[in-house]
């Protein structure tokens, strides 16, 4: 067997993935599974978005684009974040890519070597870690507090800056936990972050549109004292259910963005032409599609929230974002993992344990309400009845 690279050794996993797996594969065993670990949205992509792909290929766009993406989408991408955030941008700094991985994947490779440390949440989306380690950089964990309703700390993430740090990882509203980190926190760190100008950030926005009870999403973008080193990610996945498209768009510093533009040459090519063109319509289209999925989402956060903090031995904060719950299970005696294969596969429930997410992920499970309000409560039931009669 020849001997690939000791590099890929290092590369970890998405385990929302696994046990998205798993569930299918006990669905189709003839089990009744309720899947609550998967993070995408359970609507279907908007009509006018898929038209606009038809559209597109009856028109024959079958080629290639630009590794960049097209103009059109490149300015409408421009437009909705003027429209919806206040920041202007140029098109020439924005660039199309085939989901919010491929800017994590980028950012980290431009900045992750041996020697370099790169910081990054904790708990938080696991392709972070995977890849700072994959190109043997030194993770370094920011802790993701739930006394701190899982913002992130300016003060303590400042405090794990060193002169070897080369990259900050930010993520709010944050996956895996719903956290919303406040404005005068981020005014905290930007103003702390002037003492340390070779560090690059990583802003991954991915739930920009997606926060609750009047909570406000503040975007790094708004900072000019940063943007010359700042990589802002985002995407259509979350937004306008579209996950399977693969549409995701980043925003480069002028310095970066022909780097960045090579990785895509080396790599992808492009994204897939309608896919783009569907990206047009989404943006500029009607946005009642995302006031109503948000509208759904917040009914069933309610609705997760109340049962979760019924149950023996659990608490819940209320998320500000996301579509995730991140529930304390501590007082259930349970280890998070153990309990999160126990509810799939005994009480046929899919969630994902915090450990997945880092090591300070212990002592709590991700639930996404990205589900129907029916199976939520059912869900809440199963696993209500498995802890009553599972005690430790």
């Amino acid at each position: 067997m020849p001997a690939i690279v000791p590099a890929f050794s290092r590369i970890g996993e998405e385990n929302a993935f696994a046990v998205l797996a798993r569930a299918t594969a006990l669905a189709q065993a003839g089990r009744d599974v309720i899947n609550l670990g998967i993070g995408q949205p359970d609507m279907p992509t908007p009509p006018h978005v898929v038209e606009a792909a038809v559209k597109a290929l009856q028109d024959g766009h079958h080629g290639y684009t630009p590794a960049v993406g097209i103009l059109p989408l490149r300015e409408a991408v421009a437009r909705d974040l003027d429209r919806r955030l206040g920041v202007q941008v140029s098109p020439d700094s924005v660039m199309i890519v085939p989901g919010g991985k491929v800017t994590m994947f980028m950012a980290i490779l431009m900045f992750g070597e041996p020697g370099a440390e790169i910081l990054y949440p904790d708990p938080g989306f696991p392709i972070y870690r995977s890849m700072i380690e994959f190109t043997g950089a030194t993770p370094v964990p920011v802790p993701i507090r739930e006394e701190n309703g899982f913002a992130f700390s300016a003060e303590e993430s400042l405090s794990l800056i060193t002169p070897r740090t080369r990259l900050l990882i930010l993520n709010s509203p944050a996956n895996p936990t719903g956290g919303v980190t406040p404005k005068a926190e981020i005014d905290k760190l930007v103003a702390g972050l002037a003492a340390h100008p070779d560090v690059a950030i990583l802003s991954d926005e991915i739930y920009g549109t997606m926060t609750y009870d009047g909570e406000r999403h503040h975007t790094l973008l708004a900072y000019p004292e940063i943007r010359d080193r700042l990589i802002y990610l985002d995407g259509a996945s979350k937004t306008y259910a579209m996950t399977g498209w693969r549409l995701g768009w980043s925003v480069w510093p002028a310095p970066l963005y022909d780097a960045a533009r090579k990785l895509a040459v080396n790599s992808f090519s492009c994204v897939n032409a309608a896919t783009q063109w569907a990206g047009i319509a989404a943006l500029d289209g009607p946005q009642d599609c995302v006031a109503a999925m948000m509208a759904e989402f917040d009914r069933r956060r309610l609705l997760v929230v109340e049962g979760l903090n019924r149950l023996p031995g659990v608490s819940c904060i209320t998320p500000k974002g996301a579509f995730y719950a991140f529930p304390n299970i501590a007082g259930t005696g349970w280890k998070a993992k153990a309990l999160a294969s126990a509810l799939l596969e005994e009480a046929g429930v899919a969630t994902i344990g915090g450990p997945d997410f880092g090591v300070h992920g212990e002592g709590y499970l991700r639930l996404s309400y990205a589900n129907s309000a029916e199976n939520i409560a059912r869900a809440l039931e199963r696993i209500g009845a498995f802890l009553e009669g599972n005690r430790r």
